[in-house]
């Protein structure tokens, strides 16, 4: 998980400047990013963006360990 936090930190300052919001054509660009940096589609770097924006980190820290606990790695959505 670690690593994969850090891949994200080296990947937003070159789309996202820290006091921007994740909209309009940062939007753009983090989506951008995500599809050629890290083999996202278009559709799972929108939703990645809208999960993380929308509940944050505790929640979906919490999702995630639960998701763990049920053997669930791909969830009923298939991306």
């Amino acid at each position: 998980m670690e690593a994969l936090i850090s891949e994200y930190e080296e990947l937003l300052p070159q789309v996202v400047q820290s006091d921007d919001t994740v909209a309009g054509e940062n939007l753009k660009l983090l989506v951008g990013s995500l599809c050629k940096c890290a083999d996202w589609t278009e559709q799972g770097a929108d939703e990645i963006i809208r999960l993380a924006t929308a509940y944050g980190a505790f929640m979906l820290r919490n999702a995630l360990a639960l998701a763990v606990a049920l053997g669930k790695e791909d969830g009923e959505l298939g991306f």
